[in-house]
């Protein structure tokens, strides 16, 4: 696809997603409908009148997928990029975290049982603060348990 031809389908599907969203949108779709069943009686109720709404809704359906697709797809690149930036821009944050999206399933799963270990650790700690990225958050934990250990009578 040509640069040109992707951004007249970028602008189009936005239009028309954008459009679709709207309570003018869903006031026609009803609209739609209504006339289509006061027409029932005026057909007999005949297979041509049901194919009506059925084709229509079906070829509908089978477009919006894709526009919708095209939408999520925009929408959650601009949200990751947000993410990345506020991960590079917080010094207390892991840059590895940065594109974690591009990962395999199994290895975003590893990730998973990580912060899953991380959010046990942080629930025997009073002050949730204190961890704060998943480079530093096992050093942490164990410096606060010696400091304990050490110092008992501090609680």
């Amino acid at each position: 696809m040509k640069k040109n031809e992707h951004n007249v389908f970028e602008r189009v599907s936005t239009k028309i997603t954008n459009w679709t969203g709207s309570p003018v949108a869903f006031g026609v779709a009803v609209l739609i409908v209504v006339i289509w069943i006061i027409t029932g009686p005026v057909f007999n109720y005949s297979d041509t009148w049901q194919l009506v709404i059925n084709t229509g809704t079906t070829i509908i359906t089978f477009l919006m997928v894709f526009l919708i697709q095209k939408s999520q797809n925009k929408d959650s690149k601009a949200i990751q990029l947000k993410l990345n930036e506020l991960i590079a821009a917080s010094r207390h944050a892991s840059n590895r975290m940065v594109d974690i999206e591009d990962l395999t399933e199994s290895e975003l799963d590893v990730l998973h049982k990580y912060y899953q270990k991380l959010s046990d650790i942080s629930e025997a700690d009073d002050d949730i603060h204190k961890s704060h990225s998943i480079d530093a958050a096992q050093d942490l934990h164990m410096a606060k348990r010696n400091k304990k250990a050490a110092d008992p009578g501090d609680e």
